[in-house]
């Protein structure tokens, strides 16, 4: 069964950085584009970056410039460093495998974002 464990989200000021990670098991990571996505509640689930294999990135417009996706294939996990955090993207994070849309049903349990201003 596919896993997915994402971490290193906290509490943090407007401003801040952060560097969420995901490990992936379970399925060909280095075969896989892999994606950020966010969640506040009683929204939708919005993508937020993504990378291909090629290592081509795609970001959502509210966060270019500040998010940068990475990912370390020797080690199946895809990071989103995160820089001049603002309140608004105080959120669940999660990620999954596809480029622009989710691959898995499965989804893990997310890292909570939050930023005060």
């Amino acid at each position: 069964q596919v896993q997915l464990v994402e971490s290193g989200g906290g509490l943090v000021q407007a401003g801040d950085s952060l560097r969420l990670s995901c490990a992936a098991s379970n399925f060909g990571f280095s075969n896989y584009a892999m994606s950020w996505y966010r969640q506040v509640l009683g929204k939708e689930r919005e993508l937020v970056a993504g990378i291909r294999t090629t290592g081509r990135t795609t970001y959502a417009d509210s966060v270019r410039g500040r998010f940068t996706i990475s990912r370390d294939n020797a080690k199946n996990t895809v990071f989103l460093e995160m820089n001049a955090l603002k309140p608004e993207d105080t959120a669940v994070y999660y990620c999954n495998a596809g480029f622009t849309y989710p691959i898995w049903d499965t989804w893990g349990q997310g890292t909570q974002v939050t930023v005060s201003s």
